[in-house]
C-alpha cells in the first residue's frame, strides 16, 4: 500500500522550471515565426543575395569590413524610400535576412545568433528602426488593404506579408538589443540605453512606440483590420513594454529605491529569491485515492493511530514560527529540515503512516538557494489598519470606549494586550501604495497650501498618460484576444479570427499537412496567451509602483471586462495536459531549420514532439494569469466574493497538481483569501491544502483566514465598493491630468488694459479674411444693449 501511494505521489514529478522575464533567446526568436512561414526564410535570402551580388562582387557579407557593411546598409536604407511597393518589400526582406543572421553563410546556430546580433546593432546604428516605423505607420493607415481584407471570406498569410516582414525586423531588433550578454561592446551598451529611452519616450509621432502597437490591437479587434498579424504585434508590444519599463528584477530594485526615497524601512525579504528557493508540495489527494484510503481504514490498522497523532504533532511543531528558539536548537534531526509538505500526514488518512518519497536532488547549485531558519519562508506583515482594529476591539472589551486611530495609548489595557501590540508593531509594514493614497488625500484637501505636485516623467508615467484616453478599449481588446486564444474557448461565428498570420493560402490536402497545421495553430494560440498574460502582469506591476490609482483603474477595467471569470475559465481544463502539451516541431524552429538539413517529417515524428518535461511558455502563462488574478482580488472583499460565487475553489485545487512551487504559491494565495467563505466542511475535507497555505503563504498576524468569523459582519456590496474606488480614481485623474485643473482656484485678471493687451493665438490665414469675419460676426449681428441692464 505504501508503494502504491508512493507511485501516486510520484505521478507528477517536480518541474525544474525557472521563472523569468522571458524564455531563452532562441526560444523567443523561434516563437516569432509560424511553421507556415518557413518557406519565406529562403525567399529573404534570395532577395538579399540578388541585390548583394551586384554590390559585393563575389565576396560574402561576413567577409566585408564594418565600413563596407555600413555602406551597403545605407544603400538599402535609400532603397526603402522608393514608391514601388514590391521593390520596397524586396528591400525589407533583404534587411530581415541581415537581422536573421545571414544564416546561409553560417555553419552553426551559435554563428547565426552571433551575426544576427552584430547586424542588428549595425542596423540600429544606421537608423533602420525609424525608417521601418514610418513604413509601419503607412501600412497601418493603408485603407485599401484594410477594406479588401474586410471583404475577403478567408484571410491567409498572403494578406499580411508587408506587415509581417516589418514587424519581424522590429521584433528581432527590440529583443536582441534588450537581452544583455557579457561580451557586449561598450558602444552596444550605450546603444541599448539610447534605444530603451527612445522607445519609452514620446518621440514617435508624439507618443511612445507601445501606443502605436496598442492602436493596432484595438483596430484589429474592432474588425477594421482583420489582416493584422496579431501574434507578432502582441509579441512586439510585450517586449517593448518589458524593455522600456523593465523586468521583474529591475522592478524589485525600483521598489527598494522607492521605499528608500519615502524613508520607509527596507523590504523584509527579496520575494524573487524566496520563491526560487521554495519546493513544490505534494498535490492534494484525488477522490479515488481518498476512497482507497477509506477502504483500507475499514480493514483495520487501529494500533498505529497514537503514533500518527504524535508524528503529526511533531510535524506541525517543527514548523511553528512562534516556538521559542531554545527548543528549536534542541531539534537537530537532519530529516526535519525540509521546507516542503511532502512529510505532512493527511488528517483524512488517520490510520496509516505514509512515508514520503525521498526528495529529488536539487539541480540548481546550492549557492542559489536561500537558507531559511526552521519555520516559515515569509516574515509576517501587519497593516496600520489591523493594529487600529485590534486596539478598538480591545478597548471596547476592557474599557468600554474607543480612541479612534490612536495606536499609542494603552492605558487601562491588560499586560497581554501590551505584548500583543508590541508584537504587531514589530511586524508593521507600510507599503508605498499607502503613502501614495495618503498623499493624494492631502493634495485634494489642501490644493493651495501644498501647491503643484511634481510628477516624475518615468517610462511608466509616459505610457499611462498616453493610454489613459482609450484605456478601456485597450483592456477589452486584449481580453478579447485572450478569450479567442484560450484552449477552453469554443469557436463561434462572431469571435475574432486570430489565425490570419498562420493559415496558408492553400489549405492542407494530406494528413501530414493537416497535423502540421494543427500543431502550428495550437502553438500560435499558446504564444498569444503567453504574450498577453506577460504584458498585463507587467503593466499592473509597474503602474502599481508608479501610482496605486493608475494600477486601480487598469484593474477595474479588467474586472468590468470579466477578466476574473475568463481566467477561471482558462484554468477549468486539464491543466496538467496543457502544461505538458507538445505543440512544437523542433526541426522547424528557428534557427535550427535554417542551419541544418531538413529531415523528412512523418506523422510519428510530429506526434512524438520534443522530450521536454513541460512546455515553458504554457507554465509561464499559467503563473502569469494566477498572478494577475491575485493582483485583482488582493484586499478587495467584493472581488474575493466573485471567486467564491464563480466556484473557483475546485478549479484552483486541481491546479495544485502541477508540482511547481511558484505556481502552487499563487494558487494557495487565491485559496487562502476565500477559505473563510467556503464553510467548515470544505476546510475539514481539505486539511492538506490548509496546511500547505499555512506553510507557504505569508501570514497576516491577526487575519483569521482559516476560521470564517466575519462572514455575517461584512455584506457583499460589489457596486458600492467599486463606485467608491472609481470616485477616488477619477479625482486623481482629474487633479493630475485634467488640462483645466484648478479652474475654481485660478486667479482672475480684472485689469481691462492687461486683458485687452494679451496676445491671442490666431490662425496664419486669419489676416487675409479678418474683414469678412468682422462683417459676419460683429457688424451684421444686432447688439441688444438693454439686455445688459436687465437682471439675469
Amino acid at each position: 500500500m505504501q508503494a502504491e501511494d508512493m507511485e501516486s505521489s510520484m505521478e507528477s514529478p517536480n518541474l525544474e522550471f525557472e521563472y523569468g522575464d522571458s524564455d531563452m533567446l532562441t526560444a523567443e526568436l523561434s516563437e516569432l515565426y509560424s511553421y507556415t512561414e518557413e518557406p519565406e526564410f529562403a525567399l529573404n535570402r534570395d532577395y538579399f543575395e540578388e541585390d548583394f551580388r551586384s554590390h559585393a562582387r563575389g565576396r560574402r557579407w561576413t567577409e566585408l569590413t564594418v565600413d563596407e557593411q555600413r555602406t551597403y546598409v545605407m544603400r538599402l536604407l535609400d532603397a526603402l524610400e522608393v514608391t514601388d511597393r514590391d521593390k520596397r518589400l524586396k528591400v525589407a526582406r533583404a534587411i530581415l535576412y541581415l537581422a536573421q543572421g545571414v544564416f546561409d553563410e553560417c555553419d552553426t546556430e551559435v554563428d547565426v545568433l552571433h551575426w544576427s546580433r552584430h547586424n542588428i546593432f549595425l542596423l540600429y546604428d544606421m537608423g533602420i528602426f525609424t525608417a521601418l516605423l514610418e513604413l509601419l505607420s503607412m501600412e497601418i493607415d493603408n485603407s485599401q488593404a484594410c477594406s479588401s481584407a474586410v471583404r475577403k471570406p478567408a484571410i491567409s498569410l498572403a494578406d499580411s506579408t508587408e506587415l509581417r516582414v516589418l514587424l519581424s525586423i522590429m521584433y528581432l531588433m527590440v529583443e536582441t538589443v534588450r537581452v544583455q550578454t557579457e561580451d557586449d561592446r561598450p558602444e552596444w551598451r550605450a546603444a541599448r540605453e539610447t534605444f530603451k529611452n527612445e522607445l519609452g519616450s514620446p518621440l514617435y509621432n508624439g507618443e511612445p512606440f507601445a501606443l502605436l502597437l496598442f492602436t493596432m490591437v484595438t483596430k484589429f479587434c474592432s474588425m477594421n483590420a482583420p489582416h493584422f498579424p496579431m501574434k507578432k504585434v502582441l509579441l512586439l508590444l510585450w517586449k517593448t513594454v518589458l524593455f522600456t519599463l523593465g523586468g521583474f528584477e529591475e522592478l524589485q530594485q525600483m521598489k527598494v529605491g522607492a521605499r528608500e526615497r519615502l524613508s520607509l524601512p527596507p523590504l523584509p525579504e527579496d520575494s524573487i529569491k524566496v520563491v526560487r528557493a521554495m519546493r513544490a508540495a505534494s498535490p492534494p489527494a484525488s477522490a479515488m485515492e481518498l476512497i482507497e484510503q477509506q477502504q483500507q481504514q475499514k480493514r483495520g490498522r487501529r494500533s498505529r493511530r497514537p503514533l500518527v497523532k504524535q508524528d503529526s504533532l511533531d510535524t506541525y511543531n517543527e514548523r511553528d514560527p512562534f516556538k521559542n528558539d531554545d527548543a528549536r536548537d534542541e531539534e537537530d534531526d537532519p530529516e526535519d529540515t525540509d521546507s516542503g509538505i511532502e512529510g505532512e500526514v493527511d488528517p483524512l488518512d488517520r490510520d496509516v503512516i505514509i512515508q514520503p518519497p525521498p526528495p529529488p536532488p536539487p539541480l540548481r547549485p546550492p549557492t542559489e538557494r536561500v537558507n531559511f531558519p526552521k519555520g516559515l519562508p515569509w516574515a509576517p506583515k501587519v497593516r496600520e489598519k489591523d493594529i487600529e482594529h485590534f486596539l478598538e476591539t480591545s478597548r471596547n472589551k476592557f474599557i468600554g470606549f474607543t480612541l479612534g486611530n490612536d495606536t499609542e495609548t494603552l492605558v487601562g489595557l491588560p499586560r497581554p494586550i501590551h505584548e500583543s501590540v508590541k508584537t504587531l508593531k514589530q511586524h508593521k509594514y507600510v507599503s508605498v501604495s499607502e503613502i501614495q493614497i495618503k498623499r493624494e488625500e492631502d493634495l485634494l484637501q489642501c490644493p493651495l497650501s501644498l501647491g503643484e505636485e511634481e510628477v516624475e516623467e518615468t517610462p511608466a508615467e509616459i505610457l499611462y498618460v498616453g493610454m489613459l484616453p482609450n484605456l478601456s478599449q485597450y483592456v477589452i481588446a486584449l481580453l478579447k484576444l485572450l478569450l479567442a486564444a484560450a484552449p477552453t474557448s469554443k469557436a463561434k461565428t462572431d469571435s475574432i479570427n486570430i489565425l490570419a498570420d498562420v493559415l496558408p493560402e492553400e489549405m492542407p490536402i494530406t494528413v501530414l499537412q493537416s497535423m502540421k497545421l494543427g500543431i502550428d495553430v495550437n502553438r500560435h494560440k499558446e504564444i498569444i496567451v503567453k504574450a498577453i498574460s506577460a504584458l498585463l502582469l507587467l503593466l499592473l506591476k509597474h503602474l502599481k509602483l508608479n501610482h496605486i490609482y493608475q494600477f486601480e483603474i487598469v484593474s477595474q477595467h479588467l474586472v468590468f471586462a470579466n477578466c476574473i471569470p475568463l481566467i477561471l475559465k482558462f484554468f477549468n481544463q486539464n491543466i496538467m495536459s496543457y502544461i505538458s502539451a507538445k505543440n512544437s516541431i523542433c526541426v522547424l524552429d528557428f534557427p535550427h531549420c535554417v542551419v541544418h538539413e531538413m529531415p523528412e517529417l512523418t506523422a510519428e515524428s510530429l506526434e512524438a514532439g520534443d522530450n521536454n518535461q513541460f512546455c515553458w511558455r504554457n507554465l509561464f502563462s499559467c503563473i502569469n494569469l494566477l498572478r494577475i488574478l491575485n493582483k485583482l482580488t488582493k484586499w478587495k472583499h467584493s472581488r474575493t466574493m466573485m471567486l467564491v460565487v464563480f466556484k473557483s475553489a475546485p478549479i484552483l485545487k486541481r491546479a495544485l497538481k502541477v508540482k511547481q512551487a511558484m505556481m502552487q504559491l499563487y494558487v494557495l494565495k487565491l485559496l487562502k483569501i476565500q477559505t473563510k467563505y467556503l464553510g467548515r466542511q470544505w476546510r475539514k475535507s481539505n486539511m492538506k491544502t490548509m496546511s500547505a497555505i499555512y506553510q507557504k503563504v505569508r501570514h497576516r498576524l491577526n487575519d483569521d483566514w482559516a476560521y470564517g468569523n466575519d462572514i455575517d459582519a461584512r455584506p457583499w456590496d460589489f457596486q458600492a465598493e467599486e463606485c467608491a474606488l472609481r470616485e477616488s480614481i477619477e479625482k486623481f485623474n482629474s487633479r493630475r491630468y485634467d488640462k483645466n485643473k484648478n479652474g475654481d482656484f485660478a486667479p482672475v485678471d480684472n485689469c481691462l488694459q492687461s486683458v485687452l493687451g494679451q496676445r491671442v493665438e490666431l490662425p496664419e490665414d486669419f489676416h487675409y479674411s479678418y474683414e469678412m469675419w468682422l462683417e459676419r460676426e460683429v457688424f451684421s449681428q444686432p447688439i441688444q444693449w438693454e439686455g445688459l441692464l436687465q437682471n439675469p
